[in-house]
Formats: structure tokens, sequence, C-alpha cells
């Protein structure tokens, strides 16, 4: 244990607690038991240490521990707790809990065995407690973490802080808090950065080498991640980045199931299931009509992939702006509320609200007639009426 103590005193020290994701204010602290997943990558372990140094002194009484760390493959995390337990601990904060091979049974064990003992971990956004051998749905509090909002990303930029706005306020005060941002900063000057490299917050780290990172992320999940969480053999893993890549070059991609299974070598019932896996992983966003679903036999409408980083990455050339703008949009809204494909436009949202995405030039057509419909424009500061500027669904959370 001193090993791992040691190991967490260092990571104490340094880590800065001047920029915080406003994440942490979303989670309830009070709850005994927390669960924080997200994707590769969106700042779970820098939060976890945030919200230790914002609120313990580095005492006996706190142990953050990473299970991926040697020392767990040779001691249990039941045995380390007890003993923290009996020593008088009180927060024993745990990372990457998913690479530990028995973690939902020993996580039971821990929340009914030491009663006084609060325990917060984190975990891939491929982690379903459902799927959990021991029945943990009942005891803990789960959050999802995203990664940077274009709000989120302004703060980091400009240490400026920026409200959250929900829909219904973008949808019916859109000029007047659109001129409120600009009264701080012009938001185009950057919106292409973010697109570009702003959603992980790891881009802090160096902007020159993001995209390196970003790939070896992506094989992480590819090679690592997925393949413990789903029997996938060595095969399945080439198709799977077969599979990602033919999605990347698509401007969105419509599929057409027997044609994706032709380019791609993969079956049919295995398709449905491996971008089931994809987008667990964060990796694509899968677009449905309302009446259909996630866990539906239905293929979905549209195959976006989760973010725009993840285009510019890889996309082997000029990534496509028509795909951009779209992911973006996407991206943005599924964080804050629900979003489905739309038979006349390219979105509906909360089956109330119809989106049409496109450029400075987009016209109206296509929502003529349509009640609480919107054109969203890229490359605009303001809008008028019924037309909204993209980068403003930036600010949904």
């Amino acid at each position: 244990m001193e090993t791992l103590r040691q190991k967490f005193y260092e990571k104490y020290t340094f880590i800065q607690i001047k920029t915080i994701r406003d994440f942490i204010n979303t989670v309830d602290w009070s709850n005994r038991f927390i669960g924080i997943k997200g994707s590769r990558g969106v700042g779970k372990t820098t939060l976890l240490l945030q919200y230790i140094k914002k609120n313990y002194k580095a005492d006996n009484k706190v142990l953050y521990a990473s299970l991926d760390n040697f020392y767990f493959s040779v001691n249990r995390l039941y045995d380390l707790a007890d003993s923290f337990y009996k020593k008088g601990g009180k927060l024993l904060a745990i990372d990457e809990v998913h690479r530990y091979a028995n973690w939902a049974t020993e996580l039971k064990n821990i929340y009914d065995d030491m009663p006084d003992l609060k325990v917060v971990f984190t975990g891939s956004s491929l982690l379903h407690l459902n799927k959990a051998k021991a029945d943990l749905s009942r005891r803990v509090v789960m959050y999802k973490m995203p990664g940077l909002s274009f709000r989120e990303f302004l703060k980091f930029e400009t240490e400026r802080d920026f409200p959250i706005y929900s829909l219904d306020d973008i949808i019916n005060n859109h000029i007047e808090l659109a001129i409120g941002v600009m009264q701080k900063l012009k938001p185009l000057a950057y919106f292409e950065d973010y697109l570009n490299y702003g959603y992980y917050p790891f881009y802090l780290e160096n902007k020159k080498s993001f995209h390196q990172k970003l790939n070896e992320t992506l094989l992480t999940v590819l090679e690592i991640d997925i393949p413990q969480f789903e029997s996938i053999q060595t095969s399945g893993i080439i198709y799977l980045k077969k599979l990602l890549k033919i999605i990347s070059r698509s401007v969105p991609f419509k599929p057409n199931m027997n044609s994706l299974s032709s380019r791609s070598g993969i079956s049919l019932n295995t398709m449905k299931t491996y971008l089931k896996y994809l987008s667990d992983a964060k990796l694509l966003s899968l677009l449905y009509f309302p009446d259909k679903g996630i866990n539906s036999l239905n293929k979905p409408e549209k195959i976006y992939l989760e973010n725009t980083n993840l285009i510019y990455n890889l996309a082997d050339n000029l990534p496509d702006i028509g795909n951009i703008r779209e992911t973006f949009f996407f991206n943005q809204i599924s964080n804050s509320d629900n979003i489905n494909a739309s038979k006349q436009s390219d979105f509906k949202v909360n089956n109330q609200y119809t989106f049409e995405i496109g450029g400075k030039n987009k016209q109206q057509k296509q929502i003529h007639n349509i009640k609480n419909s919107f054109i969203v424009k890229d490359n605009i500061e303001i809008g008028t009426d019924n037309i909204i500027p993209l980068w403003l669904f930036g600010f949904l959370y």
C-alpha cells in the first residue's frame, strides 16, 4: 500500500486546480458510491484528482489508486480497501476500474462490508453495470463524462467563463445570447481549432502532438478496451479498424448494410454488433428515427464519428465540411437532449424541434412549412429569426 500512497502523493502534488471542468459540479459527491465513465482522453483521472485536492488533505484518510498498476497483478482490490478502511480510511478513489478482472464483485463486497467508506471509481465508456456479474446498479450512482464542449474549450483557451444555455434558451434567445458572447470574444476565431483538436482536454499538453496522441488513444480502444469487454478474436480487431476507416471517409454515412458488409468483409449480423461496440466506445454515434433505437434490430439511419476531432484524425484528405457541421451538432446536442433522424431534414430534437444544418448560404426551402423548424448556419456570428449560428450549440453543457 505504501507504494500506491507514494504515487498518489506525487499526483496530488502536481495536479492543477486552476482550471476545472464544470462536470465536477454535475456529480453529487455526497453519494457513498460514485462511478464516472467516459471515453479515453476526456479527463476522468484529472477530474478525480482535482476533486480530491479540493476537498481532502493528503493524509491517511484518502487514497487514490489506478487499477492498471502492477500492484494489482498480485494483490486484490478488496484486500487493499479492507486494510485502508481498518486504518481509518474515508475515501478510496479507484481509477481505470475496467482494467481489473473482478472489479464488479469486489466493488459490491466493498460496498456491503465497509459501510463508512466512500468510493469513487472511473471506468471506460464501455463499462455496463447491467452486464456486471454482481448487482451494482442499486449501489452505484453512475455519471457519463463527455469531452469538452465548445464553451469549455473557450474557458480553457481564454480563462473567461461562460454560462451553460439550455436548448430552449438558444431557440428563444439566440440573438441576445450570441451578442453576449461576442462582447467578450469572437467565437469564430476559436471554432475551427475546437473542431480540429478541442474535444479532448489532453490537447493542452501539446497541440502539435495532439493527433499523434489521439491516434494512439484510438488504437488502445480498438486493440485493448473493446476486446477486454467483448469476446473478439484478433481478426475481429482488424475488421473493427477497417469498419471505422470506411465510415470516417463518408459524408456523412447513410449505411447500406449489404454494401458495407461487402466492403468490410464483415457479415451482416456481426456488422450490427461491431457498430454497437464502436458506439459504446464513443468512437461512433448512431442516428435513428424516433421509433427506433440502438437496441433494435434496425439499421441506423446515419452513422457519424463521435466527435469532429476524430474526423480530422482519420480523414485522409481535407475533411468534408458538411460532415463536420453535422457531427458537431449531433455531438453537442446529444450530451444534453434527445436527438433523432428527421424524414424532412437533418435532425429532430426532443421529438419537437427540426434542424437543418448548413453553411451561411443555406436556404429555408427544406424546412418550409415545418412547425418549430430552424436553420443552423456555420460561419455566422449572429442569427436572425429561425436562423441560429452553429457555434452557439457548443454552449449546451
